[in-house]
């Protein structure tokens, strides 16, 4: 500040009036205020150098191989992503930087509540973190730690995400004047869902999404411009299915599951018996379902033989609902060709594709009265797409093209993060466990730039147990890196996620 200034002002009488005191306050800190408040996150990451999100691009290092891969999902199914990554051989000596936006997800609610430009923010959030060098060691953390390194690409292992924010990431990259890849999963869905089908072959394709992505019409359109590039002949339908409540129980959040509880609650999000649409449980197809009534995996009231106020506590149950309500859209449409492929458009559902296979299965042999319900409507040699291993060869052929790959072996060096909700920011709303409200999480508006959340390293203090042994199981591969970061990396102060699973 000018001392010359400071100087008139402290030379004024004291009974100089309080309105010229206000003006010459005024007129030397508009500007100052004005020149550091971003219009949105957008002119935040470009242009005002003092914000938290501000990126400098002229610096940022790009055609550099030993830099790690970004990769972002809503939740810890994106691990799925990099399980299947991992998988490839030409990527094997390659780190990555992954962010589980779990404060926020799941993504695929945020077209459901009609606030995807909110959506489209959190995407922009990530690939800031991933992009930038900020992370806090903890969620009370007063100061964040700025040694985390850039990435040379990013994967988007999100399908809602794809959806939405793919070619706007793309275009903001462009703007930025910065070369750096960005790969999705939608058209790596699309392209693998055409595994079953011969050039002249009649059939459908069963997208099996969330929400948003269902909302969104990607899926259908990339599908579409697949087969037309493709040149395929034959007549191809495509069904899609918004699997609510599949993601969301995956990730143990608590408005679709509730381990502890053994009736009906408040606050439950996912299908029932009064539900509508694709929401409904419908009892006159109730056998169909084969619900495990058993440990609470559905809570009900009355008896297993008469229930009501159903409610999904389970995720193969979720899984159960949404593949019969599939096969009803699928029964009940004219001219209906026999499913081929189903695609799992959703990072989470890879986890229990056996789940998925032994469903679809169980449906094909389903007998009614002595007849089969669905069994025409379901080839025999259906296949069950996972995008993952696409992505890993899209990616792979990025960086091979660009003289981006890696060639030591540095995979110790990856390292793993997650949101969690900004306790020391005023304006959160949080529930009694820490996390944002239902009504706060997709009901706030886009545009306010302040940290409403902190990334911090994935640890067993902010993953619930069940995850942590789950993906012990599923993913050990990936687990292991994250048991690498845990121990040997200074940035977390937390205990090894694998004690105690």
């Amino acid at each position: 500040m000018d001392s010359h200034f400071l100087k008139s002002i402290a030379s004024l009488p004291l009974q100089a009036p309080r309105s010229v005191l206000i003006y010459l306050v005024s007129i030397f800190f508009i500007p100052v205020v004005s020149c550091n408040r971003p219009e949105d996150l957008k002119d935040a990451m470009l242009n005002v150098r003092r914000n938290y999100y501000f990126i400098d691009f002229k610096k940022y290092p790009e055609n550099s191989g030993s830099l790690p891969i970004g990769i972002f999902d809503s939740g810890t199914g994106g691990l799925s992503v990099l399980n299947d990554i991992l998988a490839h051989e030409g990527l094997k000596e390659e780190s990555f930087i992954f962010l589980a936006d779990m404060a926020n997800m799941p993504y695929g609610s945020y077209a459901l509540e009609n606030n995807v430009e909110l959506l489209i923010e959190h995407i922009f959030k990530d690939i800031q973190f991933l992009m930038g060098n900020k992370y806090y060691q903890h969620a009370g953390s007063k100061r964040y730690s700025k040694d985390k390194d850039p990435v040379k690409a990013v994967v988007i292992a999100c399908n809602t995400a794809t959806a939405y924010g793919l070619d706007t990431i793309r275009s903001f990259f462009e703007e930025a004047g910065l070369d750096l890849g960005v790969i999705g999963v939608i058209d790596a869905g699309s392209q693998g869902a055409f595994g079953n089908f011969s050039f002249d072959e009649n059939g459908s394709i069963a997208v099996i999404a969330t929400d948003g992505t269902v909302k969104s019409g990607a899926y259908p359109e990339s599908i579409t411009y697949v087969k037309n590039r493709n040149g395929q002949l034959g007549i191809v339908q495509v069904f899609q299915q918004a699997g609510i409540g599949i993601a969301e129980s995956i990730d143990e959040n608590i408005e679709f599951i509730d381990r502890n509880a053994d009736t009906p609650r408040n606050g439950y999000k996912g299908p029932s018996d009064t539900g509508c649409g694709d929401m409904k449980i419908d009892l006159a197809i109730w056998d169909r379902y084969n619900f495990n009534m058993a440990d609470s995996a559905i809570l009900f009231d009355g008896d297993p033989v008469n229930p009501y106020n159903l409610q999904i506590n389970s995720v193969e149950n979720y899984i159960s609902f949404h593949l019969v309500s599939l096969m009803e859209k699928i029964r009940k449409t004219e001219n209906s060709q026999p499913l081929n492929s189903v695609v799992l458009a959703c990072t989470h559902y890879p986890f229990f594709e056996e789940t998925f296979r032994q469903t679809i299965d169980r449906l094909r042999d389903y007998k009614e009265n002595g007849e089969y319900v669905y069994r025409k409507l379901i080839a025999e040699d259906f296949i069950i797409v996972n995008p993952a291993s696409v992505v890993a060869v899209q990616l792979y052929d990025h960086l091979d093209s660009g003289g981006l790959l890696n060639r030591s072996d540095s995979q110790a060096g990856s390292e793993f993060y997650v949101s969690v909700p900004n306790v020391l920011n005023k304006k959160n709303i949080l529930r009694d466990d820490g996390l944002f409200t239902y009504e706060y999480k997709y009901g706030r508006r886009q545009g306010d730039v302040q940290e409403y959340v902190k990334c911090v390293p994935f640890s067993r203090t902010y993953i619930p147990e069940e995850i942590l042994r789950r993906l012990s199981e599923q993913v050990p591969g990936v687990f292991d890196l994250i048991i690498r970061f845990n121990r040997e990396n200074p940035k977390t102060d937390y205990l090894d996620p694998a004690e105690k699973i």
